[in-house]
């Protein structure tokens, strides 16, 4: 057994968490992400070229703000290669994390200290399209264990390690690694991630999480996430 997974539980009680978030143009919606971030020990925000104000507003909130080429692989990985936590919390800069989600990662760090784990997935909005779409991602994640980067992904740093971490993928880097995680080492943490549904509303509810399906199941079938990215990026409006 690895050295990381001998520890007595009483010996996690002094583990460190910190929160990457990679970012572009995200200034409406970071500061209201980085407002349910209180008590962490480090947030990295990893930004990709913005024109707008996302770092001074992440400098303002406390965050290290860091600077990479634009592309959430590539961000996800600079954010992970500085950090300094024990564990890893990878988050969206669209996505809030409801309440009690501080009590579901210590419980998880507590108890499971050898395995990833994920939040509930959650749209912010009341329309009858979000449940079902909230709804086919609980079937995805039950069926096939392929929680998506906007559910979060909490790993502890000696398991990223080991997997060599995020890939420099243009898309399909958070399926990528989930992957590589596997099944066994993957487990749902009891709270939410609520994630903005503007581009649901803007894209079309269905038609954006038929263009999702189709992204999956081209990189399933081993099409090249640049081929898949120059799809994707073409087909939005």
């Amino acid at each position: 057994m690895r050295p990381f997974l001998r520890a007595r539980r009483g010996e996690l009680l002094g583990l460190s968490l910190a929160i990457v978030i990679p970012a572009l143009n995200a200034a409406r919606t970071l500061p209201a992400c980085l407002g349910r971030l209180e008590g962490a020990a480090e947030i990295i925000v990893v930004d990709g070229g913005s024109t707008d104000d996302t770092p001074q507003i992440a400098e303002q909130h406390g965050a290290v703000v860091l600077r990479s080429s634009r592309g959430r692989g590539v961000q996800l990985r600079t954010g992970a290669d500085t950090a300094r936590g024990d564990w890893l919390l990878f988050l969206h800069a669209d996505t809030l994390l409801g309440a009690g989600w501080r009590q579901a990662v210590d419980g998880h760090i507590h108890t499971a200290p050898e395995a990833a784990a994920c939040f509930r997935f959650r749209l912010a909005s009341p329309a009858w399209q979000a449940r079902l779409i909230e709804r086919g991602v609980r079937a995805r994640v039950r069926l096939l264990s392929l929680p998506y980067g906007d559910q979060g992904l909490l790993v502890p740093r000696a398991l990223y390690q080991e997997l060599g971490g995020y890939r420099p993928l243009p898309l399909m880097e958070d399926v990528d690694l989930v992957r590589r995680i596997g099944a066994r080492r993957l487990q749902m943490l009891d709270a939410d991630a609520v994630t903005s549904a503007e581009r649901w509303e803007r894209d079309g509810w269905f038609r954006r999480s038929a263009r999702n399906l189709l992204c999956l199941t081209l990189y399933l079938a081993r099409v090249h996430p640049e081929r898949i990215a120059s799809l994707y990026t073409r087909a939005v409006p």
